[in-house]
């Protein structure tokens, strides 16, 4: 499967939104095109290099599929879209177009069946709760409202301010209970961080 890469200094959760500003030719056409062919782009998070210019020299090799939801004119001219992170892929394969775009060969990586959230995932689901008050969360039109481990644990690693490797970690864990355990262990750390 060939999918056209947006590499970001952001890593894009299945279900979470991302607001963005268009402005470069290539990204302008690769939307362009996605939006005409009602599909979407991938979104992977850049490890070195830059948003900007030159291609990423270097970018994870986990990915989010990123479906255009939303877009409109802004006031500062530049084309403003939305956009919904769907399916997680692994990037096999990636090569340069002339235009300065990266294409990549991609497989997609399986999703687990949702399941129910547990009684031991009441502290996580209160911690989305209270996240979800936040002005830049409201903004994005995330409710804090998770339907399931899966649900839960991507709006978390997506809206914690966890370093990009601790993200692309989390994207790359397959089982939601795993994942959730690991942002778990990764709030205890921070806890313990900032009571020592």
């Amino acid at each position: 499967m060939h999918l056209p890469l947006f590499p970001l200094n952001t890593v894009l959760f299945p279900g979470c939104l991302l607001d963005l500003q268009i402005f470069e030719a290539r990204y302008l056409d690769m939307v362009s095109r996605c939006m005409k062919q009602g599909q979407g782009f991938g979104v992977v998070c850049i490890l070195e290099g830059n948003e900007v210019g030159a291609a990423a020299a270097e970018f994870s090799a986990i990915g989010c599929e990123a479906l255009v939801r939303d877009f409109q004119q802004q006031p500062n001219g530049l084309l403003g879209i939305r956009v919904q992170g769907a399916r997680r892929f692994r990037v096999e394969r990636a090569q340069l177009l002339a235009d300065q775009l990266t294409m990549a060969d991609i497989t997609w990586l399986d999703e687990a069946p949702e399941q129910p959230l547990l009684e031991e995932h009441a502290d996580l689901n209160a911690l989305l709760h209270a996240l979800a008050v936040h002005p830049m969360v409201e903004a994005l039109g995330m409710e804090g409202q998770a339907n399931g481990q899966a649900d839960l644990a991507n709006q978390l690693a997506y809206l914690l301010p966890l370093e990009p490797e601790q993200k692309i970690q989390l994207l790359g864990i397959d089982q939601p209970l795993e994942r959730l355990a690991l942002l778990q262990e990764v709030l205890d750390q921070l806890q313990a961080e900032l009571n020592a």
